[in-house]
């Protein structure tokens, strides 16, 4: 993918702005029974030593873990080897030929170059008149227009682009989050597919899916996924925390967005950082 885009020169008083910014942590914590998907490994934590089971002879002790998690368990960033259509991954190329027990030789989630830039958040439960919109609700192309004009932002190519849909809210409620009973909201593939004609860096939400998904439907189709990760080289963000970005009433801002460089993985966990002006 492309680099990060650099900050702009003209920021000469970038630090000063700093200065009276606030950093929001747009991700969940992860913890043992959190919200996932069933299609991938659960978080499992295991304090594999605790204090006291090996002490020195000064008296002093160590407690560590072991933790084992699937690259799409909480805030993560997808790889654009996540998704294949007909065989093939990103630029057409054959994802058997790319791949083995090792991971991926290519579009792995290492190719992701950390970005440091602009970013734009569409409040589309806003625009509703909501604090979280229902589930199974499709989020339309007349949708992120809206939410566009009511923010007042542009949208330019290399951004990151974010909508918000008060799903964050739910967390705590396992099985209405994860929308494999009465669905969750998201954009339809229409709005897929007018997002990825602005040629962002990447796009994410608050849903396990970046995607529309219907009451019952579970995630039968993703095909969001295959515009952006398969056609354009688009990376998604999921499961994001994005309660407090959207109560700031920021729309847009600096991100800072780097997930775990895990050689060959088709995604892995990210704590994404917002930095907003006080």
């Amino acid at each position: 993918m492309t680099p990060s885009p650099p900050l702009a020169a003209e920021n000469t008083g970038l630090w000063e702005q700093l200065a009276g910014s606030r950093i929001l942590d747009l991700s969940h914590p992860y913890r043992v029974g959190m919200p996932q998907s069933p299609n991938h490994p659960p978080f499992r934590m295991l304090l594999e030593r605790r204090h006291g089971d090996m002490v020195r002879a000064d008296g002093g002790s160590a407690a560590n873990e072991l933790i084992v998690l699937g690259g799409h368990v909480g805030t993560h960033v997808d790889a654009l080897a996540h998704v294949s259509q007909d065989g093939r991954v990103h630029g057409g190329l054959e994802a058997s030929s790319l791949q083995s027990h090792q991971g991926f030789s290519r579009l792995g989630i290492d190719a992701f170059s950390p970005y440091v830039g602009r970013a734009v958040v569409l409040d589309v439960a806003a625009l509703h008149g909501v604090s979280t919109l229902e589930p199974g609700l499709a989020v339309t192309v007349d949708d992120l227009r809206a939410a566009r004009e009511r923010a007042d932002v542009d949208i330019r190519p290399g951004d990151v682009v974010l909508i918000g849909t008060g799903w964050s809210g739910r967390w705590a409620e396992k099985d209405v989050f994860t929308g494999q009973s009465g669905g969750a909201p998201g954009p339809d593939a229409a709005a897929g597919r007018w997002l990825a004609d602005l040629r962002p860096t990447a796009v994410g939400a608050e849903t396990i899916a970046f995607e529309h998904i219907p009451a019952g439907r579970g995630h039968a189709e993703l095909p969001v996924h295959r515009t952006m990760l398969v056609e354009e080289g688009v990376h998604i963000i999921e499961t994001m925390n994005l309660g407090s970005l959207l109560e700031s009433g920021a729309s847009e801002f600096l991100l800072v967005l780097n997930p775990l460089n895990v050689a060959g993985a088709t995604g892995a966990p990210v704590r994404p950082l917002a930095v907003v002006p006080a």
